[in-house]
């Protein structure tokens, strides 16, 4: 079963398709860019899955996000990427667990 929910226009020439669809044989909320060009349309490798069990937790994230945190400029340390989208910065985690003896 695939039913797309909405297309946003990234831009151009690629839309961003959410949809519900089955993938091995489990049902799922499906984010993917759509490209359409001379060479090729379709979709493509760049997108994510979220399985139906952890819809819930996406959906109150996404719920989470105040809009007005989406206007205005960038804060310096949130500089945007080549593809336009700002990073968050990854926070490392400590592996205290580790026996050194095991190597």
């Amino acid at each position: 079963m695939e039913k797309d929910i909405d297309r946003i226009a990234k831009n151009s020439d690629t839309d961003i398709v959410i949809r519900i669809d089955d993938f091995g044989g489990k049902r799922g909320v499906t984010i993917r860019e759509f490209v359409k060009g001379e060479r090729y349309s379709g979709f493509t490798k760049a997108g994510t899955r979220i399985p139906a069990d952890k819809f819930k937790i996406f959906k109150a994230a996404i719920n989470s996000i105040d809009e007005k945190d989406l206007e205005g400029q960038p804060e310096p340390s949130q500089a945007a990427s080549s593809s336009g989208f700002a990073r968050k910065p990854v926070e490392k985690e400590r592996i205290d667990s580790i026996d050194e003896q095991e190597f």
